[in-house]
C-alpha cells in the first residue's frame, strides 16, 4: 500500500532564486530586516578585513623586528583591532536582538495577510484547501523563522564578506587568491547537487504534515460519535500510518542534511589546508613576506566560512521555504472579491440568468434560470452535485459565475455594496455556523435581535428549539463548543433556523432548511416560511424532499453538465 507521502503531488520548485520578493511584497517588517542585515553585513566584512590586516602588520613586525617588541610601538594598530573586534561584537549582537524579533514580525504579517486572502475565497476554492491553509498557519509558516534569522544574513554575508576577502587576498598575495578562485565553486557545485538530490522532500513533509493534521482534527471532531459506536480505535492505523510517513520524510531531510554539512565542512577544511601549507612552503624559502601571509592565512577561512554557513542553513530554512510558497501561492491568486460595487438593490427580486459554473467534472449548474420574487416560495431542486448551493453562493456574491449574470433588484451582484447587501439577505447554509460561547451569543451572530421576547418565543416554537431551552437549565446563557459542541445536529439545525427567522432581512437564502427534523417540526417550518413570504419577504429553498417541493409556490430544477475528459473546458 503506498504511503502518503509516495501519493502526495509535489509542486515543482519555482525558480525565484534564494530570496523570494514576494517576501518583501507582503511584509513591511522585510524589508527593514532586509535593509539592516545588509548594513551589518557590510559592517562585519570591514571588520574582518581590518581584524586581519591589523594582526598580521602586528605580528610581522613582532617577530621580524625586535625593536617593537613592546605594546607601545603598536599602539595605533592595537586600538584599530580592539574596535574592529568591538564593532563586530556589536553588530553580531544587534543582529540576533532584532534578528528574531523581526522574524516574529515578519510571520505575523504573513500570518495576517494569507489569513485575509483566506477569507476572501471563495467557499469552492476554500473546501479543497482548507487542511493546507490551516497547516500553513498555524505549524508550517513557523518554519520560516529558521530562513530570516539564518539562512538569510547567512547569504547576504557571502555576496559581502566572500568577495571583499578574496579581493584583499588576491592584492596581498595572489599565489593564495587563485587557490580559493579554483576550490571556493567546488562548494556552490556541491550544494546544488545536494539541492537536486533533496528536491521535494520539504513539500513532501509539509504534505504529509497536512494529511496528518487533518485526519487528527477529522477524528478529534468526530470523536463523540466513534465513542458512541464503539469505533474510536477504528482509524488509529491510519493516523499511525501518516505518522510514520512525516517521521521518514522528516528522518530523510535531516540526514541529508548533516551529510551535506559534513561534505561542505570537509570542503572548506581541505581548501584552506592547502592556501596554509602553499603560504607556508613559500615562507619557508623566502618566497613572499610574512605580513601578507598571516593576512591571507587568516581571511581564507573567512572566505569559505559564509558559503558554509548558507549551505548548513539551507536545510533547516527549507520546511519554512516550502510553506511561504503556498501562502505566496494563495496571496498572489486573490483577487478584490466578488463584490465591490456601491450600487444598492432596488427590490428584494433575486433572478439568475443562464447561470453556469465550471467545476471539475464539467459544469454545476449550467444554463440555470431562478426568479425568486417577494411574496412567494421558490424551491431549486435537483440532483446532488447539480450546483444548488452553489447558486446561493453567487447570490451572495461569495463567487461569480462563469456565464450567465445573477441581478438582486436588477442590479448585478458583483456591483452591489457588500454590506449594505449582505445586510439584506438571511442564509442558512447547508452546515450552520456555530461558535464557542452562550445560545444567546449564537442566536446574535449576524446582529443584534430586535424582536421581543414573544417574537423569540414564536420562532423557537416554530422550530422546535423551545423543547431544547426547556432542557437546559441555563436556557439562552447555556454555553457551547466549537461548531455547537454540546448540541445535537438536529438542535443546531434548529438553532440556527431560529435565527433565520428572527432576521428582519427581506431576501432568505435557506439550503436544506429541514435537514434533521422530524417531520412535524418540518412542517411547522415550512408553515413559517410561506408566513414570511405571504409578509412580502423572498423566500428561496433548497432541497428534494417532497413536502419542500409541495411548500413551493415555484420549483426550479438545477441541472448539472459533465464534460468528457480532455476537452480541456473543465476547470480544475
Amino acid at each position: 500500500m503506498p504511503t502518503e507521502t509516495e501519493a502526495a503531488p509535489v509542486s515543482p520548485t519555482r525558480g525565484r532564486g534564494p530570496v523570494d520578493p514576494r517576501l518583501w511584497r507582503y511584509s513591511r517588517s522585510a524589508r527593514g530586516y532586509l535593509l539592516l542585515t545588509v548594513a551589518l553585513a557590510l559592517v562585519t566584512a570591514v571588520t574582518v578585513i581590518v581584524s586581519a590586516v591589523m594582526i598580521g602588520t602586528v605580528l610581522a613586525g613582532v617577530i621580524t623586528d625586535p625593536a617593537t617588541r613592546s605594546v607601545g610601538a603598536w599602539r595605533t594598530e592595537l586600538a584599530v583591532l580592539a574596535g574592529a573586534i568591538l564593532v563586530r561584537t556589536v553588530s553580531t549582537w544587534a543582529h540576533a536582538r532584532f534578528a528574531h524579533r523581526s522574524a516574529s514580525r515578519v510571520i505575523g504579517e504573513l500570518r495576517g495577510e494569507l489569513l485575509t486572502a483566506a477569507t476572501e475565497l471563495s467557499p469552492r476554492e476554500l473546501d479543497p484547501r482548507r487542511d493546507e491553509v490551516a497547516t500553513v498557519l498555524t505549524r508550517g509558516i513557523e518554519g520560516l523563522r529558521a530562513y530570516l534569522t539564518g539562512y538569510l544574513p547567512a547569504l547576504l554575508l557571502a555576496v559581502t564578506v566572500t568577495p571583499l576577502a578574496l579581493l584583499v587576498i588576491a592584492l596581498t598575495d595572489v599565489t593564495s587568491a587563485v587557490i580559493v578562485v579554483v576550490t571556493l565553486p567546488l562548494i556552490p557545485v556541491f550544494m546544488i547537487l545536494i539541492g537536486l538530490l533533496t528536491r521535494g522532500k520539504a513539500e513532501a513533509s509539509l504534505a504529509t504534515m497536512t494529511s496528518l493534521s487533518g485526519q487528527l482534527l477529522d477524528l478529534l471532531a468526530g470523536l463523540p460519535t466513534l465513542r458512541a459506536l464503539g469505533r474510536e480505535r477504528g482509524p488509529a492505523d491510519r493516523v499511525r500510518e501518516l505518522g510514520d510517513a512525516h517521521r521518514r520524510t522528516t528522518m530523510a531531510s535531516l540526514r541529508v542534511a548533516f551529510l551535506s554539512s559534513m561534505v561542505l565542512e570537509l570542503l572548506a577544511t581541505l581548501s584552506v589546508a592547502l592556501i596554509a601549507v602553499s603560504i607556508g612552503l613559500r615562507l619557508v624559502f623566502g618566497n613572499m613576506g610574512l605580513r601578507d601571509g598571516v593576512v591571507a592565512l587568516i581571511l581564507a577561512p573567512e572566505v569559505y566560512l559564509p558559503l558554509r554557513m548558507v549551505g548548513a542553513q539551507f536545510h533547516a530554512a527549507e520546511d519554512g521555504k516550502a510553506a511561504a510558497d503556498k501562502a505566496f501561492d494563495i496571496l498572489d491568486g486573490r483577487g478584490t472579491g466578488p463584490l465591490g460595487g456601491g450600487e444598492v438593490a432596488d427590490s428584494a427580486t433575486v433572478t439568475l440568468r443562464g447561470v453556469g459554473v465550471r467545476s471539475r467534472g464539467g459544469w454545476a449548474p449550467r444554463r440555470l434560470d431562478v426568479t425568486a420574487e417577494p411574496g412567494r416560495v421558490t424551491v431549486l431542486a435537483g440532483a446532488n452535485g447539480s450546483g444548488k448551493s452553489t447558486a446561493l453562493q453567487l447570490i451572495l456574491g461569495l463567487a461569480n459565475p462563469d456565464e450567465g449574470e445573477v441581478l438582486a433588484g436588477g442590479t448585478p451582484v458583483h456591483r452591489l455594496d457588500t454590506t449594505r447587501w449582505w445586510h439584506e439577505v438571511a442564509w442558512l447554509p447547508q452546515h450552520p455556523v456555530l461558535v464557542p460561547g452562550t445560545l444567546r451569543e449564537n442566536l446574535e451572530l449576524t446582529g443584534p435581535v430586535d424582536a421581543d421576547d414573544l417574537d423569540i418565543e414564536k420562532a423557537c416554537a416554530a422550530t422546535g428549539f423551545d423543547t431544547v431551552l426547556a432542557e437546559l437549565p441555563d436556557r439562552w446563557d447555556t454555553t457551547v463548543g466549537v461548531g455547537g459542541l454540546g448540541l445535537s445536529v438536529g438542535q443546531r439545525q434548529r438553532l440556527a433556523l431560529t435565527r433565520v427567522l428572527l432576521s428582519p432581512a427581506p431576501v432568505l437564502l435557506l439550503d436544506e432548511p429541514t435537514a434533521h427534523l422530524d417531520a412535524d417540526t418540518e412542517a411547522t417550518v415550512l408553515a413559517s416560511l410561506r408566513r414570511l413570504a405571504a409578509a412580502g419577504r423572498t423566500v428561496l429553498l433548497v432541497g428534494h424532499r417532497p413536502s419542500v417541493l409541495a411548500a413551493g409556490d415555484t420549483v426550479v430544477t438545477a441541472q448539472s453538465e459533465a464534460v468528457p475528459s480532455g476537452t480541456g473546458e473543465a476547470a480544475a
